[in-house]
């Protein structure tokens, strides 16, 4: 399962996506324009850095757009949104942020709207559900730049000591970490709830439910009573029968969750694609299957999606839609996506990575993303209803916990985020 480093892959797709038609977002005229880019650090080491990316992407392309400069600046996901909410806040926007949300700029009118930036092929290359989660009002101001989705991953050793098959619901997920646990295994089924990320464990179990935090239309659903069973039975079958270790969910973080798989001690958790080459480095044997569900394999699973979004501030449109036109080639999606074991946010790109046997194990992921769901990032409030889960989420499969009271208390809060919003 270990993934190759190709660099720069030399896949082009039928469409010729090199963003040779410029439509409004083209350069020219342009001259002695220095663009500055805010990007997130995706790498885990200096070895693997995004900023090697966005070095060899923009030498690239300065060495055919003579009259133009891209200067990035690469912070690691603790910093990079509060970097560039400080430059907006101090009236030094740059000129593009590839960050975690858009939403709050885009109702503060300071994005362009992505059709008055990209070429038309390349604005129709994005894969649907990313368009439509880009957009606020109607307007699509959030270009998706990298993807991933969610599966349930399973130590196969263990698996095999214990006799075990992948669960496919619930109760079937709950006899397979009872197994593991009277087989010694530390963490059964690891639950991480904590600060870092229980915003994304919870959305996986409530999809796996049935529901989610929004319904169809955009309004928040949180203490819906699908929402209340799942956490109900995530309370008494799993954390209250002791199947998901010694750490209890609220201190637990996604991270350590994931070294302690790649340590061996872990029967199953919600991974995403990161989780397989840290694993294999550890040599791991694990497997990868949808979701178990209430009844049957969830139908849906949680996508998540970072975003790209350019300022307005300083003017330079035809020259910033040129350079994403760029940056949106095959070539540097599937180049971006290799490097780091995410899935490629437009349609030729995901199509070329479908049909390449060297990424046969992307592949698992890939299929489950034309039918994920995405956080409501579309949605001002969630920045704060997202904050609000991870900080009282634990507290409703906690001891003496109430998932019907917790889940209360965040959608009045929701509602009423969205209300001011």
């Amino acid at each position: 399962m270990q993934r190759r480093r190709t660099g720069l892959v030399a896949v082009v797709s039928a469409l010729g996506m090199t963003a040779t038609l410029a439509g409004c977002g083209g350069s020219g005229g342009s001259s002695d324009v220095t663009l500055k880019l805010v990007a997130a650090d995706y790498g885990d080491s200096d070895a693997n850095s995004s900023q090697k990316y966005w070095d060899q992407l923009v030498k690239d392309y300065e060495s055919d757009h003579p009259g133009i400069k891209v200067e990035v600046s690469v912070y690691p996901w603790t910093d990079v949104d509060r970097k560039v909410k400080e430059r907006v806040a101090a009236g030094d926007a740059p000129d593009m942020a590839q960050i975690g949300a858009y939403a709050d700029y885009a109702a503060k009118g300071e994005l362009y709207k992505v059709d008055d930036l990209l070429s038309i092929p390349v604005e129709a290359n994005f894969l649907s559900q990313f368009t439509d989660a880009g957009q606020l009002d109607l307007t699509q101001y959030g270009m998706p730049f990298a993807a991933s989705t969610r599966l349930l991953f399973y130590n196969k050793t263990l698996f095999a000591k214990a006799g075990l098959t992948p669960p496919e619901t619930w109760s079937e997920l709950a006899a397979d970490a009872r197994a593991l646990k009277a087989e010694g295994v530390k963490f059964p089924y690891a639950l991480p709830l904590g600060p870092e990320e229980a915003q994304a464990e919870t959305m996986q179990w409530l999809l796996s439910g049935g529901d989610g935090y929004t319904d169809d239309v955009g309004t928040y659903t949180i203490d819906s009573a699908q929402n209340v069973r799942t956490l109900t039975w995530l309370k008494d079958e799993l954390v209250g029968k002791g199947l998901v270790g010694p750490v209890a969910p609220a201190k637990l973080n996604r991270a350590d969750a994931f070294t302690a798989f790649t340590r061996g001690e872990v029967g199953m958790l919600s991974g995403h694609p990161t989780l397989m080459q840290a694993a294999a480095k550890k040599g791991v044997k694990f497997g990868m299957v949808p979701m178990p569900g209430a009844d049957s394999r969830t139908k849906a699973t949680m996508g998540v999606a970072d975003w790209m979004m350019a300022f307005k501030k300083n003017g330079h449109g035809k020259q910033i839609g040129d350079f994403l036109d760029f940056v949106y080639s095959d070539k540097n999606v599937l180049a971006f996506s290799h490097e780091y074991n995410l899935l490629p946010v437009t349609s030729s790109a995901s199509d070329a990575m479908a049909a390449d046997k060297d990424d046969e194990d992307l592949a698992p992921f890939l299929k489950v993303l034309p039918a994920s769901v995405l956080y409501p990032v579309g949605k001002t409030s969630w920045a704060q209803v997202s904050a609000d889960i991870k900080k009282q989420i634990a507290k409703a499969v906690g001891p003496g916990g109430s998932p019907s009271g917790t889940l209360g208390s965040l959608q009045i809060a929701a509602t009423t985020a969205d209300s001011a919003g």
